[in-house]
């Protein structure tokens, strides 16, 4: 039995996803059923292996926390690529041209001193 594990990260959500050959197709997060977990965001997972056309041979094992379910699906999506590139280098290009290994960067702004949010600022009053 082969392993590839790989690490995402969106906003404020980790993913360890761990990536097991030869499977029955399973697809864990938390130890909870994926479909079950990320309900909507289900499908958003599932996109590099549509990309490659891979069959359900494989056992996902997914450790997610933080965020939302939003932030852990694009979390998880880009883990199960970076190790699917690990499991296959010649994955790399059509996943890069696809866009699932792309770390999406923005994050939530800090809020600062003397404002009431990130940039809002307090009403101003000439008088």
């Amino acid at each position: 039995m082969q392993v590839w594990s790989a690490t995402g990260r969106r906003k404020r959500a980790i993913a360890q996803v761990r990536i097991c050959s030869p499977g029955t197709g399973t697809i864990k997060v938390n130890q909870v059923d994926a479909e079950q977990y990320l309900q909507g965001a289900y499908a958003n997972i599932l996109k590099p292996f549509e990309t490659l056309q891979l069959d359900a041979t494989y056992d996902i094992f997914i450790r997610a926390e933080g965020g939302g379910l939003t932030g852990q699906s694009d979390a998880i999506r880009l883990g199960c690529a970076r190790a699917l590139c690990m499991m296959n280098p010649e994955y790399r290009s059509s996943l890069k041209n696809a866009g699932f290994l792309t770390r999406i960067a923005l994050k939530k702004e800090r809020k600062k001193y003397g404002l009431k949010k990130a940039r809002k600022a307090p009403q101003f009053s000439k008088r």
